[in-house]
């Protein structure tokens, strides 16, 4: 079985694919709580222990583990210099607990990298995360969306197509 991770500190994304590709887990873990989650620390500890429920509860193995690459350069208007130190610390926090707990090592894949693995294609200029969530809404029949009262996706369901696309990537990976 596959684990794919969207990492961040507001929502994680994580996928769990059998070894033929079918998707036996999607799902978002919501950190947004600040009297819950105070700090990075309490957030990586809710983060182990949903890992944990995966894995000693619901019976679902690991053999891989793949995780979204941090960012590696600033974008304008998106991401300052602390967001992105946050960002590589919580992912580098993460990928230990994975390494600690499960003794597999994560591979990363870069978004853009794990898109076009899958075949998605991202113009200059639109949104990735929109096009990603098209994209498994046409062609990933257990993906379903629910939506805001106007007509979004919930923020949730953006982690959750991320990281199914990484866990995809993974598995295209692991097979070809």
């Amino acid at each position: 079985m596959i684990l794919g991770l969207d990492i961040s500190t507001s929502i994680v994304g994580a996928t769990v694919l059998d070894n033929d590709g079918k998707v036996l887990y999607c799902e978002a873990w919501d950190l947004r709580n600040k009297n819950h989650f105070p700090t990075l620390h309490s957030k990586a500890e809710r983060v182990k222990q949903m890992l944990a429920r995966l894995y000693d509860v619901k019976r679902l193995k690991f053999k891989s583990i793949f995780i979204e690459q941090s960012l590696m350069a600033f974008r304008p208007g998106l991401s300052s210099a602390k967001t992105l130190l946050t960002l590589a610390k919580f992912n580098g926090i993460v990928s230990y607990i994975c390494k600690r707990d499960f003794e597999i090592e994560p591979e990363y894949i870069g978004a853009a990298t794990a898109r076009k693995s899958c075949g998605i294609k991202v113009e200059r200029g639109k949104k990735a995360k929109q096009i990603v969530l098209n994209f498994l809404l046409d062609n990933e029949e257990s993906f379903e969306v629910e939506y805001t009262k106007y007509g979004n996706p919930k923020p949730k369901y953006y982690d959750m197509a991320d990281s199914l696309i990484i866990a995809r990537a993974g598995w295209k990976k692991l097979n070809s």
